[in-house]
């Protein structure tokens, strides 16, 4: 049986600026720009207390939390950061496989040092990290992936909960669809009208059943519902992306006509997301000239993205902000990439949600 981790920094932005400024510590803060349409990327725990979360506007923000101090984003120190937690996984185990920056998935099997016990080596990662960081992280152990990603947030901040067989069912029962992997808001909200609420609604129900309702997808939910997941640790992960492209009849001219085709590209790579059940922190613009010669652009945002606005949003930016149009353009793609498991931060009722920020020059 396959020992697997979960590990998850606690709210790791937040947790850095408050460890480099002692004047932070114990207070309410928001890692984030405090502007008008300012979002927060993370909240500490004294924030979490009033209802400030991930992704949520400044300004309702500051209504949940007058006091809450803002603190602007400094990525390398959080980079710097992630790199030395990472640095801590490969002495255990070289299958690690990296969500974000903050967070990782270890196959500890067979480790290369310390007790077979998964549950010993967590122990032991989590020493390791706050000795050397300060920080503290949240650990699920279990036998597959889709239970200890689950598991890690079980108990946070600073947790560590265990998963065997024996417990998994109990687990599974009550767990809502909306909290097993892959299930978006649309899919969970079609599991609703069928009845299914909970992991032991999802269990009920006949392989047959889910595939003719979700496609290839409904064997993936019928396997989870049972805590049967046998995706592997892929060190590799961290390197892929989805992409989608349009060579056009007639090569473009202006970044207007270009602009014309980010939509249909948004979508198409919004749609392979969603049926990946992943989302990601990368956004990039890949443009080939006439001649052949292929530019690319890219940006690093704060928090992942999913949804065709969003994606469409950044690759307006790029366009915008990061091309010099010299030469006819034959074919434009659009990439999302540092690619993660689950839901999105983003709220449902914030849909015009900015992630740069930024706003199109007025024609």
């Amino acid at each position: 049986m396959r020992r697997i981790l979960h590990i998850d920094a606690d709210a790791f932005f937040a947790a850095v600026e408050q460890r480099d400024d002692p004047r932070l510590r114990g207070k309410p803060i928001a890692v984030g720009y405090d502007t008008a349409r300012g979002v927060v990327a993370t909240a500490s725990y004294e924030a979490r207390r009033f209802g400030v979360g991930s992704a949520m506007p400044t300004r309702m923000a500051r209504e949940r939390c007058p006091e809450l101090i803002f603190v602007a984003p400094r990525f390398n120190a959080y980079r710097k950061a992630g790199e030395q937690i990472r640095e801590i996984f490969f002495r255990y185990t070289d299958l690690v496989e990296p969500i974000s920056i903050d967070e990782a998935f270890l196959d500890v099997t067979s480790p290369k040092k310390g007790p077979t016990s998964g549950t010993l080596i967590a122990k032991r990662i989590k020493a390791d990290i706050l000795r050397e960081t300060k920080l503290t992280v949240s650990a699920g152990v279990s036998y597959c992936k889709f239970l200890a990603k689950l598991a890690s947030g079980w108990s946070k901040p600073n947790g560590l909960t265990v998963w065997t067989p024996e417990v998994t069912d109990g687990i599974l029962e009550s767990l809502p669809v909306e909290r097993i992997f892959g299930v978006g808001p649309r899919t969970a909200e079609k599991m609703h009208s069928l009845g299914i609420r909970s992991g032991g609604d999802l269990r009920r129900q006949t392989e047959d059943f889910l595939t003719i309702q979700f496609g290839k997808v409904g064997r993936h939910f019928h396997q989870l519902a049972r805590g049967i997941d046998e995706r592997p640790v892929d060190p590799t992960s961290v390197h892929k992306s989805v992409s989608s492209e349009e060579t056009f009849d007639s090569d473009l001219h202006t970044v207007a006509e270009l602009e014309l085709a980010l939509p249909a590209l948004s979508e198409g790579v919004a749609r392979r997301l969603e049926r990946a059940g992943a989302m990601g922190r990368g956004v990039v613009l890949k443009v080939k000239s006439s001649d052949h010669a292929i530019t690319t652009r890219q940006t690093l945002l704060p928090l992942p993205i999913r949804t065709a606005p969003q994606i469409l949003e950044v690759a307006r930016y790029i366009l915008h902000q990061k091309f010099v149009l010299e030469k006819p353009v034959r074919l434009l793609g659009i990439g999302v990439y540092e690619l993660q498991e689950g839901e999105l931060l983003q709220p449902p009722l914030f849909p015009d949600w900015n992630p740069v920020g930024w706003r199109p020059p007025v024609r």
